[in-house]
């Protein structure tokens, strides 16, 4: 911001320049812990927020470090016209919600417009002729499988119950932060299961060309690859899949041994959709299932005033589940009589 004042001020002068944005130790503290705690969890469930200790002030120690800006803010209008001049700059969960949510929005606009045909047009041919391809637009893709994942998901759990295993997600004290984690979590593990677990293998098996940009290709859309014989991307797939059911109940703030069925499985149906659609698909069926399951409990927590462990059991929540199941269900003829059409043809 410095280098907008020059040309602006009198010259000899001396100039304070600041954000106005004052925050204490303890505020900055906190934050910085609060996106520790999302981003690298620690072990046994323990919060970095708890090992903030409160020490005596040394003698003649500063209570509160300021500048005072208003010399080069006013006495020169530095700045009148700008937002840096009409607003403070505020530091806070919220600006990483912004750019969670900017990215989640980037990558739907892709999905509604590609990779080959934007999703109206997509419907059109499908209401006009009744047929579709699920390669031209990734929308297809995104609602069959979701659907899929689901009812898959719903089987397992209803298996798992009749044995008396229960599944049960890991709960922290502060709501907002675990919505904050719900939603950055699709990211970093389509990232790291998806991307790097299965697309780099994948390009190192069937790849005969050695170029950067062919190679990042790959990566996003793994179908660009020629894979005549699947059986070794199945085997990646499966054993991925396998570290991925791992991973949720063995990392962090995991989730009760029940989850490992589930996530498995879940992680098994999207690196096959990555390797059908690519990352697009597989990173928003990631985040629809996170979401849509979390947003659900905490509406059910709010209008019964119950905590959010509470609504997960709610039999308002099966109203979700059904739904679901019907989606899944639906998603599962629809592959079938697919199937049987083009065999037909």
């Amino acid at each position: 911001r410095g280098s907008a004042c020059v040309g602006e001020v009198v010259s000899g002068k001396e100039y304070c320049i600041g954000g106005s944005n004052e925050m204490s130790n303890l505020e900055i503290c906190k934050l910085i812990l609060e996106i520790i705690d999302t981003l690298i969890p620690s072990k046994n469930n323990n919060k970095y927020m708890d090992k903030i200790k409160f020490v005596k002030d040394r003698k003649g120690h500063d209570f509160r470090y300021s500048l005072k800006t208003s010399k080069i803010f006013y006495d020169h209008k530095i700045f009148q016209n700008s937002s840096f001049y009409q607003s403070n700059i505020d530091l806070s969960i919220g600006d990483a919600f912004v750019v969670l949510w900017l990215f989640y929005l980037f990558i739907f606009v892709i999905s509604i417009f590609g990779p080959k045909q934007n999703f109206l047009k997509s419907i059109s041919s499908l209401i006009s002729l009744g047929k579709y391809d699920v390669k031209l637009n990734y929308m297809f893709a995104i609602t069959k499988w979701l659907s899929v994942l689901v009812l898959v998901s719903a089987i397992i759990n209803v298996i798992q119950e009749s044995f008396g295993v229960v599944t049960v997600p890991p709960l922290g004290d502060n709501n907002l932060i675990q919505f904050f984690y719900v939603s950055l979590a699709p990211i970093f593990e389509e990232f790291i299961f998806r991307i790097i677990l299965i697309g780099i293998p994948l390009f190192a098996l069937y790849s005969s060309r050695a170029s950067i940009r062919y190679f990042l290709k790959c990566l996003w859309t793994p179908s660009s690859l020629n894979i005549l014989d699947s059986k070794k991307a199945i085997f990646v797939i499966v054993f991925v899949g396998i570290l991925f059911g791992f991973a949720h109940i063995a990392l962090g703030d995991s989730w009760s041994d029940g989850k490992f069925a589930q996530a498995t499985a879940g992680g098994i149906i999207l690196g096959w959709v990555y390797l059908r659609y690519g990352f697009v698909v597989s990173l928003l069926i990631h985040w629809a299932t996170n979401y849509f399951i979390f947003a659900y409990a905490h509406f059910i927590s709010q209008i019964n005033y119950v905590p959010l462990e509470l609504a997960f059991s709610n039999p308002l929540m099966f109203t979700l589940e059904i739904l679901f199941l019907l989606a899944g269900i639906l998603a599962i003829c629809i592959l079938i009589l697919n199937k049987f059409y083009l065999k037909n043809n």
